[in-house]
This record gives structure tokens, sequence and C-alpha cells, in this order.
């Protein structure tokens, strides 16, 4: 199918998330979605099989935390894969009145925000598959209860693409995959290689590129902060990394006109052999990780990469429980509902609206 087609396959669920509502989202997913969809999603809601336990799972407890809740696409692009098989992919951001808690998560009573990279595997005309990282993380941070070490990264609500266009992606993106695919590749022969410029970093990347890591590892900016917050971390603590196309790992690859991206569930092997690494310790342990990426170019050089890495599902794998540990605190801490007035009342001695 075109990616023109494509999207048009999931635009009716795009709309009703726009505006959400619980009717309006339950029937969106049953008409766009077969009853035995294969959803892959991240740490806790696992797998699941269809749309109705996709919006029991996920969305209902949504829409009960934020009851305006809207879906914000930044991106969204589609194509065939290498492999013959039509994929969509979505980067935006969930956001609403944050009234009431969301898996333990406290409500703040202000607008919040939490980042989604979603891809939908689509096969006569239904979406059959979805692999979906929602940043659970970045809300607990906007929440001010995060119980893991702080992040090196900055922390900002992600940005759409600077050129305005993250909407109307069109165009051959062969060249755009090819780009981003010999990028890591050379981003590999480190540090097996242990001169960093083996990379070749300005090769690929614009001199003001943005890195949007997932909230834990955070926002980067140009090599010296790549490099400084994620890479030599990264590197430090798990030097033996093991991508794509290698035993169980796999990625989904789409290239449209700048932009590229690919899902992997998993797609990276690694053992946590050393320390420096958003605070774990080295374990020893042998973990994969799922990462759901998108790159835009600029002029041949990537100007800006989104990321997310299901950090929840890789504290899993080393036995940690981020939402318990974050329940530890909740014990004194109000969980209740917040209930808002509407915001026409009568402020005890104004005499006026300001």
């Amino acid at each position: 199918m075109t990616p023109e087609a494509l999207k048009s396959l999931i635009a009716p669920l795009r709309a009703a998330a726009a505006t959400a509502t619980a009717d309006g989202l339950r029937g969106a997913l049953g008409d766009v979605m077969a009853p035995d969809a294969d959803l892959r999603l991240c740490h806790p809601f696992g797998d699941l099989t269809g749309p109705e336990a996709l919006f029991d799972t996920c969305y209902a407890p949504l829409l009960a935390a934020m009851p305006d809740l809207e879906r914000r696409d930044m991106i969204v692009m589609a194509g065939t894969t290498p492999e013959g098989q039509d994929w969509v992919g979505c980067m935006g951001n969930y956001m609403g009145t944050f009234t009431a808690p969301f898996l333990g998560i406290r409500p703040t009573g202000h607008l919040a925000h939490m980042r989604y990279h979603e891809f939908f595997r689509i096969e006569e005309g239904r979406i059959t598959q979805m692999q979906a990282i929602w940043d659970i993380p970045e809300l607990m941070m906007l929440a001010g209860v995060w119980p893991m070490p702080p992040q090196l990264g900055a922390y900002l609500a992600t940005p759409a693409p600077m050129s305005g266009d993250g909407l109307s992606v069109a165009g051959d993106g062969a060249l755009a995959m090819d780009h981003v695919i010999a990028m890591l590749t050379d981003l590999c022969r480190h540090p097996g290689n242990p001169d960093p410029a083996v990379m070749q970093l300005d090769r690929y990347w614009h001199p003001r590129f943005n890195w949007y890591g997932p909230a834990g590892i955070g926002t980067a900016r140009g090599t010296a902060g790549f490099r400084n917050w994620h890479q030599i971390p990264f590197l430090q603590a798990m030097p033996d990394r093991k991508l794509d196309a290698l035993g169980d790992l796999m990625s989904h690859w789409i290239g449209e006109g700048d932009y590229v991206c690919e899902t992997g569930w998993p797609n990276m092997r690694l053992t946590i052999s050393q320390d420096g690494w958003m605070g774990i310790a080295p374990a020893g342990r042998e973990v994969f990780l799922r990462s759901l990426d998108f790159w835009r170019l600029e002029n041949g050089l990537i100007r800006e990469n989104w990321v997310l890495v299901d950090l929840l599902d890789l504290y899993r794998q080393i036995g940690v429980d981020v939402l318990a540990r974050m329940a530890m605190f909740n014990k004194a801490r109000n969980l209740g509902p917040i209930d808002l007035p509407g915001g026409m009342e009568p402020v005890a001695g104004a005499g006026g609206l300001a």
C-alpha cells in the first residue's frame, strides 16, 4: 500500500484520540484494529490481544486520570519495510489535566504531558500488530515522584520537528534510511575500537542536532551533549552492545522523505558489566532494550532524533520494580482525585478580573 493509504487507515483512530472520549476511542479502536491484533506495549502493560484489551488496560485508566485527554501527533509516517511489511509510525504527546492517579502516579491538577512512540502494522486494511512505548517516567518526573536517580540530560516536553512538516511527511526516503543505517553501523565500531573518531559523528550529525531521549536519560544537544549526557555513560556500563538482525533481535524500518523511523521489540542486547549508566550497579546481567526511534535529516545530516526506550522494562529485567518503589513513597502522599473549581467563582477581595 502507498504511505498515503496507510495513513488514511489509522486516521479515524487519530481523530478520535485528538479529543478523546471513552465511547469515541473504544469505537475507533474496534473499527481500525483486528479483533486478534497482537499488541506489544511498554511495561507495566505488557502483551495484549485486541482493541478491547487495549482500551481497558491502557486508555480507560488514562482517561480516568485525564478526563480531557488529547492526543497530539507530531510525526506521522508510513511505508513498506525492506521485508515487505506495511507500517505506520507516530510520535507525539498525550496531554490533559492530571486530576486523578495513573498507575499510582499522583495527580498534579495541572496540564500534563507524556510522549508516545506508537507503531502499527497494517494487513488487509486493519491494524494487526502494535508496538508502543508511553514515556511513563516523564509523567512521574512531571509529578515529582520519580524514585530513581536523576537524569543527566535535560528534562522538557519534547517538541515537534523544527521544520514544521512532521504531519505532512512525503517522498522517497531511501537516501535518508541509508544514511541512518550507515550512521548506526559506524556508531557500533566503538568501543570495539576505543577511538571515538571511528564513529565519524561529524559525517552523519548536524553540528546543532537535538537528541530527544526518554525521561530517565533526557535530551542532549550536539555532539558534546550527546556524548556526555548519554553515550559515554551508556557505553561505559554496557560496552558489548549488539544491534539489529542478530538472533532474536529484529527491527522494522521505514524511510519517507527526510524522515526515518525504526521499531525494535527488542532491537538491542547488552550486558550491564560496569558502573555509570542511570545509577545502575554493574549487575552482570544481559538485558534487552526495546527502542522506538525517529530521525529527521536536514541537508543530508541528522538534525533531530527522537528516541524512546522502555526503561521501566529495563529496570524490571534487573529486578527493580520502579512503580513499586514509587508506591513506597506514596504511603506519605495524598493520591486522591483533585476537584478543580470551574474557574468563574469570585475571589475574596478581588474587584474584577486581572
